[in-house]
């Protein structure tokens, strides 16, 4: 099972404790790097492209949920502009 992961409009939080900053995340990659080695053999990886992701846990740091994490609108993009308080939001 693949989860999503946020974008530049939105941002992980954890709906146990309210955590926005701190999170585990396993996931697989697939890519396609250009590598460019000098003379001396020592490599630069000088262009990356994602071929496929997979993100298979996200974990909160704070409370160890990984069934409660959700992806949420950051507040430039409509969500909320305070947390509410004690969700521990930064």
């Amino acid at each position: 099972m693949s989860l999503p992961l946020p974008d530049e409009a939105s941002r992980l939080r954890c709906s146990h404790c309210g955590n926005l900053t701190r999170f585990d995340v396993i996931r697989t990659i697939k890519s396609s790097e250009y590598w460019h080695a000098n003379l001396a053999g020592d490599v630069e990886i000088e262009e990356t492209t994602v071929l496929s992701e997979d993100v298979s846990t996200v974990r909160c740091r704070w409370c160890s949920a990984t069934d409660g994490i959700e992806v949420v609108p950051r507040p430039e993009f409509g969500g909320p502009s305070q947390e509410a308080p004690g969700d521990g939001g930064v």
